[in-house]
């Protein structure tokens, strides 16, 4: 059997930025995958936290220079990669000053969240599919981490599904307790949009809120994974709401959590 290819997407990942469990999640078990024989990539966001210089970033000039549509404008889309020490892993970072300079990562230092997280969360996964077009790396697995990843399954079952990179692409969502009360405004729908994808697509996604990215990215995904069992009572209702339509899995984090993931990248593959 041929190597597996997976490709990690999240919004955080040690030692390069920790905020929240997803940060240690994404480092843990992509260096695990790949010490059991699988081809592993992994993308994150670019943010204004990351120091470039301790860090060792780079700029990979021929991954960057796209320009990614969010509305009715185009922002360019820079990439940067480094290697996490003491491990054979590459991470590669999607930055755009507009976007991703700021000091801070949801909530300015006022705690207030930002308006245009929407639209950083849209660039990141659009960037996200690009690059990868770019590496022309096909993935059998796209294993997509906490809401700002969300949209990346709608895309993979609608306008890349016939893209010879990701014909055969599974996606999986796992769903952390990083919920937030804010809602976006009503061009949420249009900015998200792309080829081959209309309103009735876009159901879940008009309540503009946390729980429309998540039961999205749940809608759409091939195996949707909750992170933790316990929650609070709203994220708990939106299990509730989510699981009356497709199982959720709960993968706990014990002795046989590692090969719990690897049997599930390799039914999902088939």
């Amino acid at each position: 059997m041929s190597k597996l290819r997976i490709l990690y997407v999240a919004s955080e990942i040690q030692p390069f930025l920790q905020t929240s469990e997803v940060s240690d999640f994404v480092r843990k078990l992509p260096q695990a995958m790949q010490e059991r024989g699988m081809e592993i990539r992994i993308l994150v966001p670019r943010f204004g936290l990351i120091n470039e210089r301790k860090n060792r970033l780079h700029e990979v000039v021929r991954l960057s220079g796209i320009n990614i549509a969010v509305g009715e404008e185009e922002k360019p889309l820079v990439i940067k990669v480094a290697s996490i020490p003491n491990a054979k892993l590459q991470v590669y970072f999607i930055d755009n000053e507009d976007y991703f300079h700021r000091k801070t990562v949801f909530y300015d230092k006022e705690d207030n969240f930002y308006e245009d997280n929407d639209e950083r969360a849209i660039f990141f996964c659009k960037g996200v599919l690009e690059t990868v077009k770019k590496l022309g790396w096909a993935p059998d697995i796209v294993h997509c981490n906490d809401w700002m990843t969300s949209l990346i399954p709608m895309y993979l079952k609608t306008t890349y599904k016939n893209d010879p990179i990701f014909q055969n692409t599974r996606s999986v969502f796992t769903i952390y307790n990083n919920d937030f009360a804010h809602q976006f405004k009503d061009d949420l729908l249009d900015k998200v949009k792309m080829m081959d994808i209309d309103d009735s697509m876009l159901q879940n996604l008009k309540s503009a809120d946390f729980a429309g990215f998540i039961k999205t990215g749940a809608e759409y995904a091939d195996a949707v994974i909750r992170a933790e069992e316990e929650a609070s009572e709203s994220l708990n209702n939106l299990f509730t709401e989510i699981e009356q339509g497709r199982t959720v899995s709960t993968i706990e984090k014990d002795d046989n959590f590692l090969d719990s993931y690897f049997n599930l990248y390799n039914e999902l593959v088939g």
